[in-house]
């Protein structure tokens, strides 16, 4: 079993930046496939980011060059830098763990779900 809690979120403005963060539990971090999702009200939940075991990156297109994801397999946290933010990235943003070493940009099917955090983006 493990357990994702993401902490981070909050109300900003336009352009502006948040750093979320993602710690899970458990001893095998480092084998779990990391993934950022969101849900905006009245919309499906969608794929933001992945980050491999081996650090492999993918994003989607809406926050390409301005989202980072990384990974501390130290800490058992996985972080996502958001930058340039825009109203329509407002939404409860979702941590995610996989066991297979690569998960397909923007496959739901993730083992494990963190409870998600509030991302607020004023115009």
């Amino acid at each position: 079993q493990v357990q994702l809690v993401e902490s981070g979120g909050g109300l900003v403005q336009a352009g502006g930046s948040l750093r979320l963060s993602c710690a899970a539990s458990g001893r095998t971090f480092s084998r779990y496939t990391m993934g950022w999702f969101r849900q905006a009200p009245g919309k499906e939940r969608e794929f933001v980011a992945t980050i491999t075991w081996s650090g492999g990156r993918y994003y989607a297109d809406s926050v390409k060059g301005r989202f980072t994801i990384s990974r501390d397999n130290a800490k058992n946290t996985v972080y996502l830098q958001m930058n340039s933010l825009k109203p329509e990235d407002t939404a409860v943003y979702y941590c995610a763990a996989d066991g297979r070493p690569v998960v397909p940009p923007g496959d739901r099917e993730y083992d494990y779900w963190g409870q998600g955090t509030q991302v607020t983006v004023s115009s």
